[in-house]
């Protein structure tokens, strides 16, 4: 009796073993795989013009965007003479598109790059957001 006991221990430890190496295997394969979604990644960029736009204007210049290649979003404002736009880094580059945009038209912009301190300082859409208080409380203790 005492070595069927013995036995049945084993199994189930074994087995337990077992199911344990499997789904910590199943775990690393998951977190350590290449992301599927990769060409799927946007970046956004933003134009600067440095004359005034009519509304007019503003259409053009979203036209001119939506035709570059990988360009899928613009929004282009001309009460602040602003366009931003969301591009796949795969298909093309910001540099590449503003180049080809001043190219093609009269208006005379440059790409907005942030500083690296508002780098720093992170999002600027949500400056005083509840975490980000919540953050500062723990960062100044």
């Amino acid at each position: 009796m005492k070595k069927n006991g013995f036995k049945q221990v084993a199994y189930v430890t074994a087995g337990v073993t077992l199911s344990l190496t499997v789904v910590l295997a199943l775990h690393i394969y998951l977190v350590t795989r290449p992301d599927p979604n990769k060409e799927q990644q946007r970046v956004m960029a933003r134009i600067d013009f440095k004359q005034d736009i009519a509304p007019e204007d503003a259409q053009k210049i979203t036209a001119c965007l939506y035709m570059q290649k990988g360009v899928d979003h613009v929004l282009c404002n001309d009460a602040t003479n602003i366009a931003v736009f969301t591009f796949s880094p795969e298909m093309n580059n910001a540099n590449n598109i503003i180049k080809s945009l001043i190219s093609s038209t009269s208006y005379e912009a440059e790409r907005y790059v942030p500083s690296q301190e508002d780098m720093r300082s992170g999002c600027p859409v949500v400056v005083e957001s509840f975490t980000d208080k919540i953050y500062n409380m723990f960062r100044q203790m």
